[in-house]
């Protein structure tokens, strides 16, 4: 019973802020979208099926794109105008790398890397990140993700002082034992040898939709 009250509760809000935006003109592409969405949080609440979950939302976040194109390219422009904002905030003085691309995928798990402060913006992103292959040059580093949809794998060593912020608006957020799954998840956390180590690191994931896995070496 409760699963159901459940399903229904995101099926009446996603008719509200369809009928908001559609302003009532809820054509088949619209209901479709509809029906996507309401599945893909449906899965991914239920935390049995994720991968379809996700691929149920980006499914419906097509549909809509197509329904609603000037929304998204508003979507992505506020978007990449918060990651300016927040660059100039992270990082007021000092070298660093900046990127934006529409896709982007870092796999920084397989091989030794050099880790430099670094703030990546991106609409689709896929990051697989092992800090304890990572080699610090500097003592203290930003490495910034933001976008609009992505997924991160995060592996984090007791070898820095490490600190993290995510937000996801919508999707999940998993460390250690502890998971966040549906909208508005958000984490603060700090290594509890931050103080002592010389070497800090500093991550801050931030994105619409989400998948974001964090674990301990």
């Amino acid at each position: 019973m409760d699963r159901r009250r459940s399903f229904l509760a995101f099926l009446l809000i996603g008719f509200g802020l369809l009928i908001f935006l559609g302003q009532g003109n809820l054509n088949f592409l619209t209901i479709a979208a509809l029906f996507f969405l309401v599945l893909g949080v449906y899965k991914i609440r239920q935390g049995q099926d994720t991968r379809t979950g996700y691929t149920c939302l980006i499914i419906g976040s097509g549909l809509i794109l197509l329904e609603h194109i000037m929304l998204v390219v508003a979507v992505v422009m506020i978007s990449l105008g918060f990651f300016y904002a927040k660059v100039r905030k992270m990082h007021p003085r000092g070298p660093h790398i900046q990127k934006q691309s529409f896709i982007a995928g870092m796999h920084w798990d397989r091989d030794p890397w050099i880790l430099k402060s670094t703030s990546m913006w991106h609409v689709l992103g896929e990051h697989d990140i092992d800090l304890s292959l990572a080699i610090v040059e500097d003592t203290h580093n930003v490495l910034m993700l933001q976008g609009v949809v992505g997924d991160v794998d995060l592996i984090i060593s007791e070898d820095y002082g490490v600190e993290i912020e995510a937000f996801i608006l919508f999707g999940q957020i998993e460390f250690g034992p502890h998971k966040e799954t549906g909208m508005v998840n958000r984490i603060y956390w700090r290594s509890p040898n931050y103080h002592e180590r010389e070497q800090k690191v500093k991550i801050i994931i931030s994105y619409l939709v989400g998948d974001v896995d964090i674990r301990l070496a």
